[in-house]
């Protein structure tokens, strides 16, 4: 095996992707808490409760145009359970209703409301916002600024 430089040793392939998992985790972390910070205080809206009532809106009439509960569930990366009760929080706010799918009774839409979608476009420019303040913080972070440059090259976006 040849010596390595200076005697420096290569970090073994899984010591890499954690160290990669970690930056990943702390970014989103980072990114997470900041948009929460500025939804609860300028909306009183959590980033999850943002997240359903973002995909929600994406929503049509016609075939594929609902989602099930399970579809919003994996959409927004939360556990049913989680979903349903946090479905039931924004419905018992106004801000979105829930009813059956006429095709089978079991199964559960759920649809924003108007002052469900107001809220939403309300809301969009400070989350939006905050995701910008957040990823240019994070890109003067030396062990953050590839992952950033990586999401902002997914969309075209530059700071």
């Amino acid at each position: 095996m040849p010596d390595e430089p200076h005697g420096a040793v290569a970090p073994p392939v899984a010591q890499t992707l954690a160290q990669g998992w970690c930056a990943l985790s702390s970014l989103h972390g980072r990114i997470e808490t900041h948009i929460e910070r500025a939804l609860q205080a300028g909306h009183d809206l959590s980033v999850r409760e943002f997240s359903v009532l973002n995909v929600l809106s994406g929503q049509h009439d016609g075939d594929g145009g609902h989602l099930q509960m399970k579809q919003l569930a994996d959409s927004v990366v939360l556990s049913q359970s989680a979903t349903t009760r946090l479905v039931t929080r924004l419905e018992d706010r106004g801000l979105l209703a829930r009813y059956i799918c006429p095709d089978d009774r079991r199964g559960i839409y759920t649809d924003v409301s108007d002052e469900g979608l107001k809220l939403l476009e309300e809301a969009r420019p400070t989350h939006d916002t905050a995701l910008r303040e957040a990823l240019a913080e994070a890109a003067r972070r030396p062990e953050l600024a590839p992952l950033v440059a990586a999401v902002e090259g997914l969309t075209g976006t530059t700071r």
